[in-house]
């Protein structure tokens, strides 16, 4: 098998604002793995303030440890290619990630079958929310209502950079759309436990109707997070937190969490994604599959990969949405609904530029 890699740069028809970066671009690296007829592709994204990964770092990973693993093994020994990826290097999960679903999407291409199909799916479409970014309350107001009319029924406001503007900010937003959408909150590790409590208390007390809250407190602090999750009626769901098995069982044993998201670009791909969809499932912990800021490629990955494991509540794949500019084929969003592809695998056809 040849494994090459692409740097791409996709601009963002919007700016893109968490508590943690801004984003202008899709910074990524697309991989794609070759049996010499077929490719399969894979997407690292450029994670600096989650994963810590970056394109060069990526390139350098699959292009040194992991293309060393794969050396002398052919394209049908998919298990044994997976987990000679996963052992390649410590850390590094986009890298992995990349390299993981090219694997599983050569495999599926070589089959004559779509990715979903590939993981034991017939659904091909998928639901997922759509962020509004951090701004003042009218800005935020303005963009639920726009997200309302681009067809949007759930809506995740990023919060956790002003622990007492973020409860005016929530409750515009909610005035402005009315009772109907579902509203989730992201703090992105944004507030202290002592204001994650307070603002989501002010929120319940004031009939916002809060679906979930998302990583209210630092990562590492996961008896902060239990604290909160005792001390409020809304549920809350763990990111950052969770990386890997261990990480999730942890936040299992300290109850610290009511659901997790699960990351391509944080496990190292659907292999591990799919072993940590079923150990929430095995302990009663609710489950969503998230995306970093990642374009056709990776979200296409976890959407298959969301068709063949439902969730328990509606997935947060937005992100290729953002793009003003696509660098391959793929999915195909109508509103809330992601259209996955009928052509074999991810649908790839090659770079579009």
């Amino acid at each position: 098998m040849k494994i090459t890699t692409h740097r791409v740069s996709a601009p963002l028809h919007t700016p893109f604002i968490t508590a943690l970066r801004t984003a202008t671009h899709v910074e990524s690296l697309l991989v794609e793995v070759s049996d010499g007829e077929l490719s399969g592709w894979g997407e690292a994204p450029q994670v600096w303030k989650v994963t810590g990964d970056s394109l060069a770092g990526s390139q350098a990973c699959i292009e040194g440890p992991i293309t060393t693993a794969l050396d002398g093994l052919g394209p049908d020994d998919l298990t044994e290619a997976l987990r000679r990826v996963q052992g390649a290097a410590v850390g590094n999960f986009g890298a992995k990630d990349a390299v993981d679903v090219a694997l599983h999407d050569l495999a599926a291409r070589r089959r004559g079958q779509t990715l979903h199909g590939f993981l034991g799916s017939t659904v091909d479409l998928v639901r997922t929310d759509v962020t509004l970014s951090v701004g003042d309350a009218a800005a935020l107001a303005t963009a639920g209502r726009d997200r309302v009319a681009d067809g949007f029924d759930v809506l995740k406001i990023k919060v956790g950079t002003d622990a007492v503007g973020d409860i005016e900010r929530v409750r515009r937003v909610r005035e402005a759309i009315g009772p109907e959408p579902r509203l989730r909150l992201d703090a992105n590790q944004g507030w202290t436990r002592r204001d994650a409590v307070r603002v989501i208390r002010a929120l319940e007390d004031a009939g916002c109707a809060i679906e979930l809250v998302e990583q209210p407190v630092a990562a590492a602090d996961l008896d902060g997070m239990a604290w909160v999750t005792d001390r409020v009626s809304t549920p809350i769901l763990a990111d950052e937190s969770v990386y890997g098995v261990r990480d999730l069982v942890a936040v299992i044993r300290q109850g610290a969490a009511d659901l997790v998201n699960v990351k391509l670009a944080k496990c190292g791909g659907l292999a591990p994604a799919r072993t940590l969809l079923e150990l929430a499932r095995e302990h009663g912990l609710g489950a969503i599959v998230g995306c970093m800021m990642e374009s056709h490629v990776g979200v296409g990955a976890a959407a298959a990969l969301v068709s063949a494991y439902p969730t328990t509540t509606v997935n947060d794949l937005d992100a290729a949405w953002w793009l003003r500019e696509a660098p391959v084929t793929g999915i195909r969003y109508d509103g809330s609904l992601i259209h996955l592809p009928s052509a074999p695998g991810l649908g790839v056809t090659g770079l579009t530029a």
